[in-house]
């Protein structure tokens, strides 16, 4: 299956359902400074809510939710996180420079890794919750999908730079406050070791 993407943008399509805009991959940044390490929990921002924590095998960071401008969205997401369904699985995507992509349950799969990004948790949100709000600056968060922005299921990326032509037709339902320099060094198929939610502070 080929996704159906933004006219805009330079790659024109990327095989696998749930994924975000492709587009041709600009130079990688330059390697963090500091060590991949526990992120220490970063404070959130006004009108923020719960806190994921997500553990990898580069390190951990963190990202805090908008339940005000997208509910469903964080309310799916958190119930899946509950649920445990994304532990063991693996990042599928990275565009150096552009985003990393998460949330495909086949990515437990070795044997699986050409149907990467064709997978989902099977109980889409049902809703776009596109904000003018919540855009997608350095460190968002934000639901992937196939043409359908209501369709968004369990797929979420997170932007390595400002990417603002994504703001009309993307779910933006957190942002990074911590360990964004782990986020910078994920690799495809590194593996998502656990993630849980914690209140905001």
């Amino acid at each position: 299956m080929f996704v159906r993407i933004l006219t805009f943008v330079v790659a024109g399509v990327l095989a696998g359902a749930g994924a975000a805009p492709a587009q041709t991959a600009p130079a990688k940044p330059a390697p963090a400074k500091t060590p991949a390490a526990a992120a220490k929990p970063g404070q959130t921002s006004p009108g923020a809510g719960p806190v994921v924590v997500v553990e990898t095998e580069k390190g951990t960071f963190e990202f805090e939710t908008y339940p005000n401008e997208a509910p469903k969205t964080v309310a799916h997401i958190l119930g899946l996180i509950n649920k445990r369904f994304y532990n063991g699985q693996r990042v599928h995507r990275v565009v150096p420079g552009f985003v990393i992509q998460m949330g495909d349950p086949q990515t437990r799969d070795m044997t699986k890794m050409e149907a990467w990004g064709r997978g989902n948790s099977g109980t889409p949100i049902g809703v776009a919750e596109i904000s003018k709000t919540r855009t997608h600056v350095r460190g968002a968060v934000a639901m992937a999908h196939s043409g359908d922005a209501a369709k968004a299921d369990s797929q979420f990326y997170v932007t390595l730079a400002d990417a603002h032509r994504l703001d009309p037709d993307y779910t933006v339902f957190g942002r990074v406050i911590s360990g964004m320099d782990v986020v910078l060094k994920i690799a495809q198929a590194d593996r998502i070791v656990r993630v849980t939610v914690r209140e905001a502070k």
